[in-house]
């Protein structure tokens, strides 16, 4: 079915498709890099000293990525049996979105609430993720992936980088958007990010076609089709020697980048930073990793993607021990350019060799372990850093852990053979 499509309708889902991650990234900025972790620490537990709040902080993340690991291989399985990946999607953006808003009711020193809604919200956010990158590889051609995956999280920055300012200016001004404080604004944030995800998610599910060759209803046997389907999808990545080796890889190495996404903030403002200052860092990595994201994917078709995940790697290993010696804003500040050079096309690159490794029709699947090996080294990494940080009573050699997953996760990805893997994947599907 995808291949009928005219050039035009092909473009127009390309771009609504690219949208989502304008809409969801807001929760991605505005929520988990941005407010959630200052706003914690100075409204929700105020009680706890900041090694402690740290450590809340870090569990609170480890807890969501739980969440996702052990149901995203299952759901997955389940989309692909039903063929109905698009119906998921709006399943999981409908939770993110109402737990994200319910932010906004959690009063003061209500840290419990506080954390139950943000591991809801990114229930929704990493599910929908899931589904999301799944649907890559109808939208896109294949010599294209690299290219319309950046395209994705480029929006993605500019999107969440826009809300992000618009809410920074709120708090700044409480006064000019008639607000009481800029505790009342800052909480208005978390509404706006869910209203934002939502608007923005409608192109993907009315422009966005997905082929269904089987018109199957949910029940009891979707559940134990789904199990069926997880189980040999298990094996069957087993067997493609090169696909598993790159999700062992990508387990290791994206713990080391998204930890540093969820913990930076809380870092410097341990280290002594004003939240000013750290708010200023965020919105330099947004605005620089638009364009630099969208350069990574020219880049990758270029020098291949596996060369430019190579590249953002060793740059991450040098950005984590530059971190653990700055003292002063002007160095966060570059950390943040350096930062967003790079994150944006590390995360697309890998979503884009993977789609290439994987079997068409069983993308939701695969994708699930992909997320499930993402989130759950997102379990290990931010309770690392935080377990780290509470021995050791230094939140500079806490960041070392980071270290330590990117070199193992680089190491391991060198021995991937993608042209291997792309034949492996071949000769399965022929089989």
């Amino acid at each position: 079915m995808e291949n009928s499509l005219t050039n035009s309708e092909r473009r127009v889902g390309i771009i609504s498709w690219a949208l989502y991650d304008w809409a969801n990234s807001a929760f991605a900025t505005v929520v988990l890099a941005g407010f959630f972790p200052i706003f914690f620490k100075q409204f929700w537990a105020p009680q706890f000293d900041t090694t402690e709040s740290t450590f809340l902080l870090g569990t609170a993340n480890s807890i969501a990525s739980l969440s996702i690991v052990l149901i995203a291989p299952l759901v997955g399985a389940m989309a692909d049996h039903l063929e109905r990946r698009k119906a998921f999607l709006m399943t999981f953006t409908a939770l993110g979105v109402v737990m994200t808003g319910g932010l906004y009711w959690a009063g003061e020193g209500e840290w419990f609430l506080a954390i139950l809604l943000f591991v809801g919200g990114f229930l929704g956010f990493a599910g929908g993720n899931l589904f999301y990158d799944s649907l890559l590889a109808f939208v896109a051609k294949p010599e294209h992936l690299d290219r319309v995956s950046a395209l994705g999280f480029g929006l993605g920055y500019l999107g969440g980088g826009l809300l992000f300012s618009i809410n920074i200016w709120m708090t700044l001004s409480p006064e000019t958007f008639h607000f009481a404080d800029k505790t009342e604004a800052v909480r208005f944030s978390f509404l706006c990010v869910a209203v934002w995800w939502a608007l923005f998610a409608i192109p993907l599910f009315l422009f966005v076609s997905e082929p269904r060759k089987k018109k199957r209803q949910f029940s009891k046997k979707s559940l134990s089709g789904g199990f069926r389907q997880l189980i040999q999808t298990y094996h069957q990545a087993r067997a493609l020697k090169h696909t598993f080796l790159f999700l062992l890889a990508y387990w290791l190495y994206i713990d080391g980048v998204d930890t540093i996404i969820r913990m930076a903030v809380d870092f410097g403002m341990s280290i002594g930073f004003k939240p000013e200052s750290l708010i200023i860092a965020l919105l330099i990595t947004q605005f620089v990793g638009f364009p630099a994201a969208i350069f990574y994917g020219y880049l990758g078709e270029k020098i291949g993607a596996k060369s430019g995940i190579l590249v953002a790697i060793v740059i991450y290993i040098g950005i984590t021990i530059y971190a653990t010696q700055m003292d002063k804003a002007w160095e966060f500040y570059f950390l943040a350019i350096m930062i967003g050079l790079v994150q944006g096309g590390i995360q697309s690159l890998s979503r884009s060799l993977y789609t290439r490794i994987i079997p068409k029709h069983q993308t939701a699947e695969f994708f699930g372990f992909y997320n499930m090996m993402g989130k759950f080294a997102a379990v290990i990494g931010p309770f690392f850093v935080g377990w780290l940080t509470i021995i050791t009573n230094s939140n500079r050699i806490g960041l070392l852990a980071v270290v330590v997953l990117l070199v193992l996760g680089g190491m391991l990805f060198w021995r991937v053979d993608v042209e291997q893997a792309e034949k492996a994947v071949q000769n399965d599907l022929e089989k």
